[in-house]
This record gives structure tokens, C-alpha cells and sequence, in this order.
């Protein structure tokens, strides 16, 4: 499965050609019609989410996502199941219908998640954390910070926050910590906890009416996910995470649209 926006990645396009060199069959999930990804693959799932215009295109990711769950559920029909997991398939099926309205919400309501993006804007760091889907969504996060804002940022597995990243843990440094999957929401306490000792920010993406993380940490540090399937928090966590870098770099004057030495589409190996 290749999966890249623009099409035109090179990396990808170069894993493609090998795996079909040796027999396999490709389904390539891309935004771009008639792109390379898309003429190279047996099959293709495009996203649809229209022209990209910025770096921090948050369509783009979210659509992506979105596509592999779609992927999941179709390929799930054809497997006998456990009977708890197909419950908790129809539950995902179900939440995907909810996802337009919770991100609407999301964008209506981001006024604390500006506040926190100028502050964090102040820094010359940040981390962003996470454990299980929370933990590939903490290095997007990062990874958009520096794309757009210039801002050092560096996103870890949570259980990985020990030795070398608690020594750069200094007073006030700006730690994001996504909690939105349930199974490991103890854990993701205890990390937080861990970052709090240490003197740094730790700011909390969660579901509404959490709880514990809220208390731990005040209103003011805590963004809220709408309740949904635990899986589907990754793409309302998202749009969270994006707007940070969006208001980051906003606050410090950077031009998000092209900001320097990034070009839409990798196509250098």
C-alpha cells in the first residue's frame, strides 16, 4: 500500500516499482489523479481533498487517514471476526459519519488552541508526545512545528520520554502530550506527570470530560477531542496539532503557504 498526497514521491514511487518487480500487487491512496503513485498502482483510493495549498495541508492528512479506515473496514467484510471486534468495527463505521460535524466544531471553537500555539511560539522548542495512535500523531505535530514556524520540535513515543529527552526538559519547555486512546491513558498520566516534575508546559489533547489530565493540568493547558471511536480521536487530534503550527507560525510572521527550503512533493530519494 503507497500511500502520498502529491503522487510524486520519490522514495515511494522507487518502493512501488520494487515490490511489483518482485510479483505484488500495489493500491496506491493519493490526492492526485493521473499522478505517478496513481498511473503506477493496480489499484487506487483517492482522497479527493481537492488542491493543496499550504505545507501543513490538514485535508491532506485527514483524508489520508480517513482512507485507511475505509480501506480497514471494506477489507474486514471478508474475514470471520470475533465477534467484539466486528462490534467495534460498526462503531468505527459509525463515527466516521460523526467526524465532519466534530471538526466543524474543532474549527469553530479554536480559540484556546491559538492561545496555546502564540505562547508556545514564545519557545524556542517544543515536544510532542504520545503512545500507541497518539504516538505517529505526536510526530506529525512536530514535524509540522518545524515545517512552518521554525521552531525546534521533536515528537517521541511517550515511554521513550527517559534519559537523554528528560535532560532537554528545561523550566516552561512546551511538551504535548496526546492522550486520546484509552488503553493507555494511565501511562500517558504518568509521562505527563514525569514532564510536570521536570518543571516543563505540558499541555494535554483529550477527550471531553476527561477528567484526571484536566485536573493535573488546569482548562487552560487542556484541548478537547470529541467523543468518538478511540480511533478515529487521531483525526480530530489532528486538526489540533496542525493549527499549532498553523497560529505558531502566524504569530512569529513566517509564510505558511511556502515557507523556506520545502517544495509539496518529495522527489529526491
Amino acid at each position: 500500500m503507497a500511500i502520498s498526497q502529491s503522487g510524486e514521491t520519490a522514495d515511494t514511487i522507487a518502493s512501488m516499482r520494487e515490490g511489483k518487480e518482485r510479483g505484488a500487487r500495489v493500491l496506491a491512496i493519493t490526492n492526485v489523479v493521473g499522478s505517478s503513485v496513481a498511473r503506477l498502482a493496480d489499484g487506487v483510493l483517492y482522497t479527493r481533498a481537492g488542491p493543496e495549498v499550504a505545507v501543513a495541508s490538514t485535508k491532506a492528512f485527514v483524508g489520508q487517514l480517513v482512507g485507511i479506515f475505509l480501506l480497514l473496514l471494506y477489507m474486514a467484510q471478508y474475514r470471520r471476526l470475533p465477534r467484539k471486534t466486528t462490534r467495534s468495527l460498526k462503531a468505527l463505521r459509525a463515527g466516521l459519519w460523526k467526524l465532519p460535524d466534530q471538526i466543524k466544531r474543532l474549527l469553530r471553537d479554536d480559540g484556546r488552541t491559538k492561545a496555546i500555539a502564540e505562547a508556545i511560539a514564545a519557545h524556542p522548542s517544543a515536544f510532542f508526545i504520545g503512545r500507541n495512535l497518539d504516538e505517529p500523531l505526536a510526530r506529525e505535530g512536530a514535524l509540522k512545528l518545524k515545517e512552518i514556524s521554525y521552531i525546534h520540535a521533536e515528537g517521541y513515543p511517550a515511554g521513550e520520554l527517559k534519559h537523554g529527552t528528560l535532560a532537554l526538559l528545561d523550566e516552561g519547555v512546551p511538551v504535548v502530550a496526546l492522550a486520546t486512546q484509552g488503553h493507555v491513558y494511565d501511562k500517558m498520566v504518568s509521562n505527563v506527570q514525569e514532564v510536570l516534575a521536570r518543571g516543563a508546559w505540558a499541555i494535554g489533547v483529550v477527550p471531553e470530560d476527561d477528567r484526571r489530565l484536566t485536573e493535573l493540568l488546569g482548562h487552560s493547558n487542556v484541548l478537547t477531542v470529541p467523543r468518538n471511536h478511540d480511533w478515529l480521536h487521531t483525526v480530530t487530534a489532528a486538526v489540533h496539532v496542525q493549527l499549532i503550527a498553523y497560529y505558531a507560525a502566524a504569530a512569529l510572521g513566517r509564510d505558511i503557504d511556502q515557507p523556506r527550503n520545502l517544495a509539496k512533493s518529495v522527489t529526491v530519494e
